[in-house]
């Protein structure tokens, strides 16, 4: 589980999107940022939430917050998955897994009675200055974006 609380500085990252291009998390300093991470590209649950976020991102926007997703998808996948879903923001691959362990999204988990290691399902609100305003650490992923906004 996370051992990144709100009010600290969130941790510098970079990594590639679904396009090959790098994205920092200093490119998005003077926005509100939206990172959320998500276990796997096209399962249901992962699917309804990049949509509600797709279908409110206007609203996103115009309240100042920029959206970045990360899984551990591969830049292939994610292109795949942002096409099909028409995403308008960046999703980046982290098959390393170098941003979700600095985030600390990654443990144990439990489906069918079966415990498992995975991506924690996490979102994390930075503000303009890099600082972690909240996190939502159990998303709803049909209001996600209802959530960020409060």
């Amino acid at each position: 589980m996370s051992h990144l609380q709100e009010g600290q500085k969130a941790p510098a990252f970079q990594g590639k999107d679904q396009d090959g291009k790098t994205i920092r998390l200093k490119d998005f300093a003077g926005k509100k940022l939206v990172l959320y991470f998500y276990p796997q590209d096209d399962t249901p649950t992962c699917t309804v939430q990049a949509c509600n976020l797709r279908d409110n991102y206007e609203a996103l926007q115009a309240a100042g917050y920029a959206v970045l997703g990360v899984s551990p998808d591969t830049v292939e996948k994610h292109k795949k998955f942002g096409t099909k879903h028409a995403l308008p923001f960046p999703l980046l691959a982290d098959v390393e897994r170098k941003v979700i362990d600095l985030y600390g999204v990654w443990g144990e988990k439990q489906m069918y009675g079966r415990k498992y290691e995975g991506l924690i399902r996490t979102t994390f609100v930075i503000d303009e200055k890099g600082i972690i305003e909240s996190i939502i650490r159990k998303p709803k992923s049909k209001q996600h974006a209802e959530e960020v906004m409060g």
